[in-house]
This record gives C-alpha cells, sequence and structure tokens, in this order.
C-alpha cells in the first residue's frame, strides 16, 4: 500500500512538471512578462550620432563652450617649447599638500615609473643605464639639459618634464594623472636634497 501511494506521489509530480514545461514553453520566449528598470530597455535619451532637433547644428554632441574645464581637470596651459618650460618653470607651483601619505605616494610612484631610469634615490643609476642607455642627470648633482643644476628645477619645470617629456624621457601625461605627477613632484624635490 505504501509503495503505491508513492507511485501515485511520483506520478503526480512527474505530470505536473511536464504539464508546467508544456504550458510554460507555448509563452513568448523572449518575454518574462515581467519588466524590471524598464528605463534599461527603453532609453529616451538620443545617441551623440543622432540628429537633435533642439540645437541649430542639429547634432546631438556638442562642443563644450569655450573657456570651460571639465570637472576634475586641472589645467597646464604652458606649450612643449623651451619658452613654455621657462613660463611654468616661474608660474606654475605644486597645489597637493606636502603630508606623509602624499609623499609616501609619491615614492612610490617615482619606484615605479621613474626608478628605471633615474635610479631609486635619482642619481641617474637606473636600470636603463646598465643595459647600455645614456644616464639621465642626477637630481642633486647633474646639470638640466635646458640649462642649470637639477637640485634647482622648480615645481613647474619637473611638472611640464613629466607631461611633455625631454630628450630621451618621453611624456608621463598618459601614465601619470596631474594628481600623481604632484605626489612624484613632492619625492624628487626630496631626492634633489640628496
Amino acid at each position: 500500500m505504501l509503495a503505491m501511494n508513492k507511485r501515485k506521489i511520483l506520478g503526480t509530480t512527474v505530470i505536473v512538471i511536464a504539464a508546467t514545461v508544456i504550458i510554460s514553453s507555448c509563452k513568448d520566449k523572449r518575454s518574462t512578462g515581467w519588466e524590471y528598470a524598464p528605463n534599461m530597455y527603453e532609453h529616451i535619451a538620443p545617441d551623440p550620432d543622432q540628429k537633435n532637433d533642439n540645437f541649430k547644428d542639429g547634432k546631438t554632441a556638442q562642443v563644450p563652450p569655450a573657456g570651460t574645464t571639465p570637472v576634475g581637470f586641472i589645467r597646464f596651459d604652458y606649450p612643449n617649447t623651451k619658452d613654455g618650460y621657462e613660463l611654468a618653470g616661474t608660474e606654475y607651483k605644486d597645489t597637493i599638500a606636502n603630508t606623509p601619505q602624499n609623499f609616501a605616494q609619491g615614492q612610490m610612484l617615482f619606484e615605479h615609473f621613474c626608478s628605471p631610469c633615474h635610479g631609486m634615490s635619482g642619481q641617474g643609476d637606473g636600470l636603463v643605464v646598465a643595459h647600455g642607455f645614456p644616464a639621465p642627470p642626477s637630481y642633486s648633482k647633474g646639470q638640466s639639459s635646458r640649462g642649470g643644476a637639477m637640485k634647482d628645477l622648480t615645481d613647474g619645470k619637473i611638472y611640464h618634464t613629466i607631461t611633455y617629456g625631454v630628450n630621451a624621457m618621453g611624456s608621463y601625461a598618459s601614465q601619470l594623472d596631474p594628481q600623481e605627477r604632484m605626489k612624484v613632484i613632492l619625492y624628487v624635490h626630496h631626492l634633489q636634497t640628496l
């Protein structure tokens, strides 16, 4: 008797599951009938490449107004020239606070990005020198290729060099954002005193 009840329960369960599968397979498979966050499916904002009658030129993607600065962007309006380098050297001042945390981050960034050429202590004895590349000047004893002692480089001159590069050194603008460049400058000033 007990075995017969188990068979009936099992048989009923199989029939219910089969009926559910058959009934649910007849519905539209693309829709569950529920719509969660409809704004994710039906977006109302125009795409950047679409025509837009709200603007005189009919374009959706508009150029920002002249003289505006994007949020979080730090302007550095000095050209990649000798005059731009000299002007940055006299006008540009590092705006980041000289805190132990910023100094430590500047040291870490210097060790990752700058030490392969400049060496861990900024003496121009990095790994690339061992592989036959010319040594960059020492921060504390060397002379800048643009004139003057390396120990006298100002915030603006160092920032300009990191941004645009000089001689064999390429630009690090894509590797170091403006805040990171300022932190590296904090650490370079420390190396200038060694």
